[in-house]
């Protein structure tokens, strides 16, 4: 039986059948889509099936040895390629060792899969390495790239993949998905992962493995009181010293994007459901320039944190308080 990480996501049935349906496979597949939908599961299982030796109903068997082998981590002629650290480039250090992966013969006879993700993270140099590659296939070899901003790719990597968005599912499917995986969880918790994930079920259970949601009510809390004079940055900045800045910061962007739409009028209600009465609050008082202006601060450190720049954490949340309260004192 084919283990669970090598099935696809059954949102994306469709899209499976119909790749598994082709009679012959492209030499470089391009899978996209939003984060956190399930992308590097359809690509597991994909990479699974093509190594597989004895596949049955469009699927791995996940007991023949090739799949033995992959399950365990040292199938030879299986390889990943992804940044050293998470949020760093792939340099092309890494996709050469990737073409003389490709140059070798099969050492289990069938055909040899790449899984490279995410290729965005390719630095120019690795990008032009992968291009040659792809103009000249090796074999029977297969390239699956894995991207949430294939925008961000060379256009000439683009169109010599064959490319497959694979498609998020709907708010009721993946409140069903994640039901059953945090069984334990009530549902207006899991809504509020998903909230936060903006609906990428997947994204949703990683963040409920952060204790994404106890952070949160800190971080709420927190805010209500800074508001209230009842605490400072400083004494705010230590309390979070344990929250992840990522989380942080796209908390942030999403309480400002509220803001913008309640300023002017697009919503009623914020999405944010548990600052409601703080970001209506502040909607009525705070001056669209200066809420502009605070926006495009928070999305170019947003940036930084995200490119995993050396900044000093307690000072950035510092000023992003101090910021963030002086929109309400200006008025």
């Amino acid at each position: 039986m084919a283990d669970p990480a090598s099935q696809p996501c059954p949102w994306h049935r469709e899209a499976w059948a119909a790749l598994a349906q082709q009679p012959r496979h492209a030499h470089a597949y391009l899978l996209c889509g939003i984060t956190g939908i399930g992308k590097r599961r359809f690509a597991n299982a994909f990479a699974a099936r093509l190594l597989c030796l004895s596949p049955a109903h469009g699927m791995a068997c996940g007991s023949c040895r090739s799949c033995a082998l992959r399950q365990a981590g040292s199938h030879p002629d299986y390889l990943e390629v992804a940044p050293e650290e998470e949020g760093k480039a792939i340099r092309v250090d890494a996709i050469r060792q990737l073409s003389e992966f490709l140059a070798q013969t099969a050492q289990q006879g069938g055909r040899k899969v790449i899984l490279l993700q995410p290729a965005e993270a390719m630095n120019l140099n690795a990008a032009n390495a992968l291009l040659k590659s792809l103009e000249e296939p090796a074999g029977d070899a297969h390239l699956l790239l894995v991207s949430d901003q294939p925008s961000r790719l060379l256009p000439t990597i683009r169109s010599r993949c064959l490319v497959q968005a694979l498609p998020s599912p709907g708010p009721r499917e993946a409140a069903d998905w994640l039901a059953e995986q945090l069984p334990e969880l009530e549902d207006v918790q899991r809504a509020a992962l998903l909230n936060m994930a903006e609906g990428a079920p997947l994204m949703a259970l990683n963040l409920h493995r952060q204790d994404a949601l106890g952070w949160r009510a800190l971080v709420v809390d927190q805010i209500k009181g800074l508001l209230k004079n009842q605490t400072s940055p400083s004494q705010v900045a230590d309390k979070w010293s344990a929250v992840p800045l990522e989380l942080l910061v796209d908390w942030f962007c999403g309480f400002t994007m509220d803001l913008l739409k309640l300023r002017l009028g697009a919503v009623q209600e914020p999405a944010s459901q548990d600052m409601d009465k703080v970001l209506g609050y502040m909607a009525q008082r705070v001056e669209l320039p200066e809420l502009l202006t605070w926006q495009s601060w928070l999305v170019e450190h947003r940036g930084k944190i995200l490119g995993k720049a050396n900044l000093n954490r307690a000072l950035f949340i510092e000023s992003l308080l101090i910021q963030w309260k002086q929109m309400l004192e200006r008025r």
